[in-house]
Parts: structure tokens; C-alpha cells; sequence
């Protein structure tokens, strides 16, 4: 496997970091990586699904969404409707440096992301989320003691995973326009659902609504005792292998 550092304009306009996993013989096809909320592309379950991936000949870029990470830019004043944009950016520069993106691949947020950006990817043939939301607006349970206080004041800083963020009123306005439900059932591209029955931040019921929400080819596969970051290597790279062979008959 090698792996390319690489940087590109996001939504607004900020460069934003990235690494490109590539197989050491053919690429089969290439897929794009949409991390956790205020996670990174160097999380642990980013690096070992797409470093699994190159061994079924799948390159994967990874990247850091604005502001967090390498990336330029103020996590502030970010929102799911500039993740949306940075994806289709991200697509764009594999589309011209490489190929196009054949393979989405949204962890939590990030797969809800993913949904919502599938539409303009247009050569993305499947989809695949892992632990993910089936309403994006799901994410605000994680600061809901911080809400009241971001609705009067307009931000707050609000303590996610032992890290400070500043989250403004914008971004809550934002997550509550977007529904999924449609943009699923428009899909037209293979999707593939993985959760952990387990999962205590992002209930199995949200893989439901997703999966009932889709027309075939859908697939589910339980992800078992997981967590919701994946953070165990035998978690990572059992998904991993699954996405690889399911994604065969589409890729």
C-alpha cells in the first residue's frame, strides 16, 4: 500500500488535508471516506478500513472536513450543508487526479453525509455507512445539556469526546433543514448499512429507518459488539473485508 498526502479547495474555499490509501498493484476502483463528527481522516477506524480496503484493490481518500484537523478553516462555522460540499469538492479532486469515486463511505455523520451528497457524485455506483444517523440532527443529543444556552447566545463551547468546540445557533438551524428519508429513497445506487446492535450513542432503530427508507440492492450487516468509532482493529478490519466483498458485484 502507499499512501499520498494531498490537499484540495473545500467548500468555502479553505485548503483541506488528505491522504489517498493506493493499492501496491491494480486499483479495482477508487472510494471516498467521510469520517465521524469532529473526528479526522487519522481516526483509527478511517485508517484501517481504507488500509484493508487497499488489499482488495480499492484505493480510499480519506480527508479532514473544514476546520478540523490539517485542514483549514473554522470548525465553527461549519455545518452538515458544508460537509455535503466538502464531499462533492473531495469527489471532484479524485475525479480529476485519479478517477472518479465509485465507493462512498460515511462513518456516523459522516454516512449521513454521504446519503445526502450521493445525488451529485453521479459515478458513485455504492454506498455504505457505518454506525450512522439516519437524521443528522441526531448529532445535537451529544451537547443537548449545551442547546438552551446555544439558542440564547447564539454559540457556546460545548466538550465533545474531552475536546472543546464552539457550536453556533447556524449549525442547529442547518442540521434540522436536512432529512434523509427522501434522499434515500432516491439513492439509485447500492447501499450497504452496517450498525452495531450495541451501540449506545447512535441506536440500531437509526439502521432501520435507513434501510426501510431504501429500494434495492440494500444489504445489512450487524456489526455485532462494535462500538461506534470501530476503535478495536478486529471491528475495523472484519468491516472492511465485508465492504470489500459486497461491494464486488457493484464496483
Amino acid at each position: 500500500m502507499k499512501v499520498q498526502r494531498a490537499d484540495f479547495p473545500g467548500a468555502e474555499g479553505q485548503r483541506l488535508a488528505a491522504r489517498i490509501d493506493i493499492p501496491e498493484g491494480p486499483v479495482r476502483a477508487y472510494a471516498l471516506f467521510a469520517h465521524c463528527f469532529t473526528c479526522g481522516k487519522d481516526i483509527f477506524a478511517a485508517s484501517r478500513i481504507a488500509q484493508t480496503l487497499t488489499e482488495h484493490g480499492i484505493g480510499v481518500l480519506r480527508f479532514d472536513f473544514t476546520g478540523l484537523g490539517a485542514s483549514e478553516g473554522e470548525f465553527a462555522n461549519t455545518s452538515f450543508s458544508s460537509n455535503i460540499a466538502d464531499l462533492v469538492a473531495a469527489a471532484d479532486h479524485l475525479r480529476q487526479a485519479y478517477d472518479p469515486p465509485r465507493m462512498l463511505i460515511g462513518h456516523s455523520l459522516g454516512g449521513a453525509a454521504v446519503l445526502a451528497s450521493a445525488s451529485q457524485i453521479p459515478e458513485a455506483r455504492a454506498v455504505v455507512t457505518l454506525c450512522a444517523p439516519s437524521d443528522p440532527s441526531h448529532v445535537t443529543g451529544l451537547f443537548r445539556q449545551n442547546l438552551e444556552a446555544i439558542e440564547s447566545q447564539g454559540e457556546a463551547e460545548v466538550q465533545l469526546a474531552g475536546r472543546p468546540f464552539r457550536i453556533k445557533r447556524d449549525f442547529l438551524v442547518d442540521i434540522a433543514n436536512h432529512s434523509l428519508t427522501e434522499k434515500v429513497a432516491a439513492l439509485r445506487k447500492a447501499l450497504l448499512v452496517m450498525h452495531a446492535p450495541t451501540d449506545t450513542t447512535v441506536d440500531i432503530s437509526n439502521a432501520t429507518n435507513i434501510y426501510l427508507a431504501a429500494k434495492h440492492p440494500k444489504s445489512f450487516i450487524s456489526l455485532d459488539n462494535a462500538d461506534l468509532l470501530l476503535s478495536r482493529k478486529d471491528d475495523a478490519v472484519y468491516a472492511a473485508n465485508l465492504i470489500a466483498a459486497w461491494s464486488q458485484r457493484y464496483l
